[in-house]
């Protein structure tokens, strides 16, 4: 049992003097520690943010308008201001080509590597081919793609003509994939035939045909042959045979290759649009209801990236930039920022754990990656099977987010990579960044985030509205971040984007977590505030209750739910999956039983343990707390989770009233 708060890692003064954010404050001309810049930052947004697009030369016309006007929800960012994020992102071709900028490689040993002048070479072609479908400002490009080199291109070539993005991963179900695309009405989409998974190939032809189907605005649809494809798949002439030949009726438009669509040079030009011109368009999680929508504008994430990769990750042009991901998740919107920061960026496809659970670990050493990002549950995994990472000498950073890191997970970061800083983040999609993380000026302690992030004020509020330090409470912004959604697509007068962040606090964020604020400024996340423990009066995230069953051994995955309801006690059910070859005795269950009672209290004892299958998970990840929490209160499952964004839909029929 590691103690939570346990010093494990500590800046060297070197650290200090060469970290990024250091620089930073010389530049400033505000020395001091990192509290003070925080409060800074927070205190006066227009100062703060100001002064980011200034340290960074961020390519773009400033104008004369205000850098900050209005409030909450409504508030506008750098009024007067044009950029455009895929300028800022190939900025160094020109005067550097040479450079790496991405290494690619798949789960059946592929590797491709482009240099930052082919990178774009070929942003130019994808913009002529996307120029020549009609694609302009304000028209959306849609993927169904997996994390390789063409979606990095098309993002790019979309966002240099002022078009809007958006993708999902090739794993999403196609009614999933629908829900999403639907909303956004895109022009063209770009779409893989199959991808590769744990060592199987997925087809995904059929798929993709539906999908298109449901798609009346779609002028062309552009197929991309995934790694492993047959010869000649993705190319012309593939294309013109068979099922969705170019002009079918019906079809999604004409389908065209990849190869076609980059066939002609072009200028790599880009369109100056406003700050809050919508970039991307990302969506919630999808467990239930139909997918929001979230726009962010090209000025807030160039922004808010160059600060958090430079400040809090400390990367620059010196770096290789890993984070395992998906095209569906906000997290490799996040790595293919690392260009904005001059980093070269490692995208990967495929599984983390084929064929075996340190492939990830492997890749860093085989690449040299100097910042290596993951969800929470592969380093609990790697930690779990005793996976020992070799060959990482490069290795300076390694980040998690996703859900929270138990204190466990921190110590072994510490003890297998000594002198590895650990970076704990916490935010969302909503804002495409992190409220809460690391930064090189801090020592890191087991269970606890180092900081609240540069530009983020964040809060603990408890249940009457009122911020807290030391006790758990609402996470809160009480002031606005450049990359907040600019809106929702689909929501004119803004109704459902207030109704998302700000019916319990008018002109405050509520972002759904539960979070303690320590006196020195440290953060612990709880888990989310709406899927949260209450028993007898006393609230306790769910990541606490996980970090004690899923020690156990012979405990693979859990889920535990509270039935209460305002008013109503409830009964708190743990769902457990067993190990292999591990079964839940009558041992197992007393050893379990006492270390909640004692780690935790005697509230928190389950009512029952509950073994089943498998535990239902996004395919980000996620556990489904709220949708199971909902069918075990009697709302139908096909109701209470969108099962084409679950990586399980199978197991959630363990679940179902009756059938413990």
């Amino acid at each position: 049992m590691v103690e939570e708060g346990a010093l494990l890692w500590e800046p060297s003064p070197e650290v200090v003097r060469d970290a990024k954010v250091t620089r930073y404050m010389e530049w400033l001309g505000r020395p001091g520690d990192y509290d003070s810049l925080w409060r800074w930052s927070v205190d006066d947004p227009a100062g703060f943010w100001t002064s980011i697009w200034d340290y960074f030369g961020v390519a773009g016309e400033r104008g004369d308008g205000p850098v900050l006007s209005g409030t909450m929800p409504g508030a506008e960012w750098f009024a007067g201001s044009t950029l455009n994020y895929a300028a800022n992102a190939l900025r160094r071709a020109a005067s550097d080509p040479g450079r790496l900028a991405v290494v690619a490689r798949g789960e059946t040993g592929e590797r491709r590597a482009l240099t930052l002048g082919e990178l774009a070479g070929e942003v130019a072609r994808v913009r002529a081919g996307l120029a020549a479908l009609g694609v302009g400002r304000g028209d959306r490009v849609a993927a169904y793609a997996p994390n390789v080199p063409e979606t990095l291109i098309a993002f790019l070539a979309t966002a240099s003509l002022g078009a809007v993005w958006s993708s999902c991963s090739p794993d999403f179900g196609a009614s999933s994939v629908i829900d999403r695309f639907t909303q956004i009405e895109p022009k063209v989409l770009i779409a893989v035939d199959g991808y590769h998974y744990n060592g199987r190939r997925f087809d995904r032809s059929q798929v993709v045909r539906d999908i298109a189907a449901k798609l009346p605005t779609l002028v062309a649809r552009v197929r991309v042959p995934s790694p492993g494809a047959p010869a000649g798949a993705g190319t012309p002439a593939a294309e013109a045979s068979g099922e969705g030949a170019p002009g079918a009726a019906g079809d999604g438009g004409r389908v065209i290759g990849w190869a076609e669509l980059r066939a002609a040079e072009g200028p790599l030009d880009f369109e100056p649009v406003p700050f809050g011109h919508p970039l991307w368009i990302v969506y919630s999680s999808g467990t239930t209801g139909l997918p929001k929508p979230i726009v962010h504008g090209h000025g807030g994430v160039v922004l808010e990236h160059l600060k958090a990769l430079s400040f809090h990750q400390d990367l620059g042009e010196d770096d290789v930039f890993f984070w395992y991901t998906t095209t569906g998740w906000m997290m490799w919107n996040y790595l293919v920022g690392g260009l904005l920061v001059g980093a070269t960026v490692v995208l990967y496809d495929g599984s983390a754990a084929h064929p075996g659970t340190d492939a990830l670990w492997r890749l860093a050493a085989e690449e040299g990656v100097t910042y290596f990002g993951v969800g929470a549950p592969y380093i609990v995994t790697s930690m779990k099977e005793g996976v020992r990472p070799e060959g990482l000498e490069a290795l300076r950073g390694v980040g998690s987010t996703g859900s929270p890191l138990p204190p466990e997970g921190f110590a072994w970061i510490a003890e297998t990579l000594p002198g590895v800083q650990l970076g704990s983040f916490s935010g969302g999609t909503d804002v495409c960044t992190g409220f809460v993380g690391a930064v090189p000026l801090l020592p890191v302690r087991a269970g606890v985030i180092p900081c609240r992030c540069l530009g983020a004020k964040v809060e603990a509020f408890d249940p009457s509205g009122r911020p807290v330090v030391g006790e758990v409470g609402e996470l809160v912004l009480t002031a606005p971040m450049p990359s907040m959604p600019v809106m929702f697509w689909n929501d004119p007068d803004g109704a459902r984007y207030r109704e998302s962040y700000f019916a319990d606090y008018p002109g405050v964020w509520r972002h759904g977590d539960w979070i303690k604020i320590l006196p020195d400024g440290g953060c612990v996340i709880y888990g989310r505030s709406d899927s949260t423990l209450n028993r007898g009066g006393v609230r306790m995230g769910t990541s606490e209750f996980y970090r004690v069953v899923e020690r156990f051994t012979e405990i693979a995955d859990s889920l535990v739910i509270d039935t209460g309801q305002l008013g109503q006690d409830g009964r708190l059910l743990l769902y457990v999956t067993m190990a292999e070859g591990a079964e839940l005795s009558g041992d197992l269950l007393a050893r379990l039983r006492a270390a909640l009672r004692e780690e935790l209290s005697p509230r928190h004892v389950p009512n029952e343990v509950i073994e089943v299958p498998g535990i239902p998970r996004t395919l980000s990840g996620k556990k489904l707390e709220v949708p199971v929490r909902k069918i075990l209160l009697g709302v139908p499952a096909e109701k209470a989770a969108n099962l084409d964004a679950m990586a399980n839909p199978e197991v959630l029929s363990h679940f179902t009233p009756n059938q413990e």
